[in-house]
C-alpha cells in the first residue's frame, strides 16, 4: 500500500474516530479498573478495583461507584455516590445562562484541541503496512508507525508524538481503527518537568462495534512507570474492561433521588 494511500486510510480513520467519541455521549455503560501497584523489583504488591457505572447528565459524563474490589457498596457508601450524583444535577439545573455559556464554549474548545490532535497523527508518524490479522472475526489491515524524523508539531499536545512508537489495527470495512498498540521510546518531561513518564510506558486500546452504529472502547491495559515532582514514583499495571453500552434517549428521564421514577 503506498504512503499516501496509508495516510489517507489514517486521516479516515482519525475523522471516524472524533465521530465515535460524539455518539458515546448517547451512552450508559459500565467501566471496571483494576491496579496492580508495582514494587521496585515490578512484583505486584497491592490490587484494588473499582466498578463505576457511567452517565450522561445534562452532557457531561459522570461515573457512580458502585463496587469496591468487586464489592458492592455499602448502603452508606452508595448514598454518598448518590448524593454526590444529585448534587452534580442540582448544579446543572440552576446553572445561569452565563455559566452555561462558558461551559459550552470550554467543552468546545476542549472538544476542537482533542481534534486537532488526533488529525495530527498521520501527519507525525511514518506509517507502514506489515500485514492483515482478523480481530473478532473482522478482518484488519495492521499498520506500524514510527515517529517522522524532523517533524514540527502544529499543537501543543502533538509536542510528544515523537517519544511514541507503535501499531494501528484497522478494520478494513469501516476504516475504524480497532485496536492500538504504543510504547513510549523517550522519557516525557509533563508540566515543567514537575512529572515524568518514563521510558518504557506502554498502553493497548481495543474497540469494539456496537449496535452496529458506533465504535467504543471494549479494553484498556496500562503499564505506567512515571515520578511525580521528582519524588513519588508510580510504576503499576492497569487494566480497563468496558460493558453493557446502553443508548441513553433523549426522552429518557433522570430520576432524581427521593423521586419515585
Amino acid at each position: 500500500m503506498p504512503t499516501e494511500q496509508i495516510r489517507e486510510l489514517l486521516r479516515r480513520a482519525e475523522e471516524k474516530d472524533l465521530e465515535n467519541d460524539k455518539q458515546q455521549r448517547d451512552y450508559t455503560y459500565i467501566e471496571r479498573e483494576e491496579e496492580h501497584k508495582l514494587d521496585g523489583h515490578g512484583e505486584v504488591k497491592k490490587v484494588e478495583s473499582r466498578t463505576s457505572e457511567v452517565l450522561e447528565i445534562y452532557g457531561e459524563p459522570v461515573e457512580r461507584l458502585i463496587a469496591k474490589d468487586d464489592k458492592t457498596l455499602s448502603p452508606e457508601e452508595a448514598k454518598k455516590e448518590d448524593e454526590k450524583i444529585q448534587k452534580i444535577i442540582d448544579k446543572r439545573k440552576n446553572e445561569s445562562d452565563s455559566d452555561h455559556r462558558k461551559r459550552l464554549e470550554r467543552e468546545a474548545k476542549s472538544r476542537e484541541d482533542d481534534r486537532k490532535f488526533v488529525l495530527e497523527v498521520a501527519d507525525a508518524f511514518n506509517f507502514r503496512l506489515i500485514g492483515s490479522e482478523a480481530i473478532a472475526g473482522r478482518d484488519t489491515w495492521v499498520l506500524e508507525g514510527e515517529p517522522r524524523p524532523g517533524y514540527q508539531p502544529k499543537t501543543f499536545g502533538a509536542r510528544i508524538l515523537n517519544r511514541f512508537k507503535g501499531r494501528v489495527w484497522i478494520d478494513k470495512a469501516d476504516a475504524q481503527w480497532v485496536k492500538l498498540d504504543i510504547t513510549a521510546i523517550d522519557t516525557i518531561s509533563v508540566g515543567w518537568v514537575l512529572a515524568r513518564i518514563h521510558k518504557g510506558t506502554h498502553i493497548i486500546v481495543e474497540q469494539t462495534r456496537v449496535n452496529d452504529e458506533v465504535w467504543l472502547p471494549k479494553h484498556v491495559q496500562l503499564h505506567f512507570d512515571a515520578r511525580v515532582a521528582l519524588f513519588k514514583s508510580f510504576n503499576e499495571d492497569v487494566d480497563q474492561t468496558y460493558r453493557d453500552y446502553k443508548k441513553f434517549r433523549t426522552d429518557t428521564k433522570m430520576t432524581v433521588i427521593g423521586e419515585q421514577p
